[in-house]
């Protein structure tokens, strides 16, 4: 692990870049994390005003560094890409995340959730996303005067921010991108990138063979 200097203000107020709590409890919380804020970077990496980032301290208040959340997924639109060690929200413009994801751990109780919503709606987040791995279970809650309030159905549910589709199977949470494709892990991802360039060296092979084909009739294929 890789030890980053804190930063501190001209008050000489330091801001740490870590709580000491680890990432993730274990294999499957991290892999979600990763998996969706992997995600995310792909879908807006294009927009360098959309700052994606993931196990990030998020502080609100100048000041004040013991006010702070260590978010597992956090989205903002308007702020540009680029290295963070916290995200100090006065030096951002004053913008707060607007989207949220965690991940519920074993280690995690209802009382600390309850404070992370309380700290959320305080502090300007619009979508809020708890998923809980091990009983397949997604609630969200939108920002709606002023609050965050409940989204009764999920399944189907489309994130006004984001633009994805949530859904749940039996077995795991699916997430897709406006255009339908589903987010995918490191492996789909992987594997997807070599059939394609399978299908780039057989469609090579086959204009290769076509131009020997007509070359052998006689007819010259750069002349067609």
């Amino acid at each position: 692990m890789v030890t980053q200097l804190p930063s501190s203000n001209q008050k000489g107020i330091i801001y740490p870049d870590s709580d000491g709590q680890p990432i993730a409890d274990n294999t499957k919380q991290f892999e979600l994390i990763v998996w969706i804020k992997n995600n995310l970077e792909l879908l807006f990496g294009n927009d360098q005003n959309v700052f994606v980032a993931g196990d990030l301290l998020w502080y609100p208040v100048e000041d004040d560094n013991k006010l702070r959340q260590a978010l597992d997924v956090m989205v903002v639109f308007g702020r540009p890409k680029g290295y963070q060690g916290s995200y100090q929200q006065w030096l951002e413009d004053n913008i707060p995340p607007q989207v949220v994801f965690e991940i519920w751990s074993p280690g995690n109780r209802i009382s600390k959730m309850a404070k992370k919503l309380e700290f959320y709606e305080r502090y300007g987040v619009e979508e809020y996303y708890l998923y809980e791995p091990d009983v397949v279970d997604l609630t969200g809650w939108q920002r709606r005067n002023s609050r965050l309030e409940v989204i009764d159905q999920m399944v189907g549910w489309v994130s006004p921010r984001l633009g994805v589709r949530f859904d749940l199977t039996e077995e795991e949470l699916q997430i897709y991108r406006p255009d339908g494709d589903r987010f995918l892990t490191f492996l789909e991802l992987d594997q997807q990138r070599q059939q394609e360039r399978q299908r780039a060296e057989q469609a090579e092979d086959q204009l290769e063979a076509l131009r020997a084909l007509l070359q052998e009739r006689g007819i010259n294929p750069d002349q067609l």
